[in-house]
């Protein structure tokens, strides 16, 4: 039982999301999170308001099974199948969140400094929230999709476009984390 409460070693989960990407490129499908949401805009009527958001909508409701299968995934990861909810993180890290203001660090899954109910009445944190989501939000319309498309789905059919956005996503995370985070905090 105290395997099951351990994060699945990347022999395990990677096959796993081989076999699914394998069905799904078998099945001529593919995935990818903010396509999902896409899908979602449009059967709330965003279609009216952009050419985006004109498509078949019905066409893609298969993908949000996905959408339904994260939050039921993720829950039963966190609430059944997790000992202890905390990342297992490099010690020295954790010290340098710490300095950083993030006390939650190595003791949270998410830093509770940014993803609590009580950030959201501090300024600092929900400007970084608004900001980060729009810088997403603007990422993945101009990559053509999102982390999960491109690095899962874009790679697995050898699309050079996900090859490109996977480094670049890369690229800019690295820039964040060393460069504008510590200034930021």
């Amino acid at each position: 039982m105290d395997l099951i409460l351990q994060p699945w070693p990347w022999y395990v989960a990677g096959p796993l999301i081989a076999i699914i990407m394998f069905l799904l490129i078998f099945m001529g499908k593919q995935f990818g999170m903010s396509s999902n949401l896409r899908t979602i805009c449009t059967m709330c009527g965003a279609d009216e308001k952009a050419s985006f958001f004109n498509f078949n909508w019905r066409a893609q409701k298969w993908n949000l099974v996905v959408i339904i299968g994260a939050a039921i995934g993720g829950f039963i990861a966190m609430h059944i199948l997790s000992a202890d909810p905390a990342v297992a993180i490099n010690p020295e890290t954790v010290s340098n969140l710490n300095g950083l203001g993030f006390e939650s660090a190595g003791k949270a899954y998410l830093p509770v400094e940014l993803y609590s109910l009580e950030a959201l009445t501090d300024w600092k944190a929900l400007i970084i929230l608004i900001i980060g989501g729009f810088l997403i939000g603007f990422g993945a319309r101009w990559a053509g999709g999102c982390t999960s498309g491109h690095a899962i789905s874009g790679l697995s059919n050898l699309q050079l476009p996900s090859l490109i956005a996977v480094v670049g996503f890369f690229i800019g995370g690295l820039v964040m984390i060393h460069l504008l985070f510590p200034l930021i905090f």
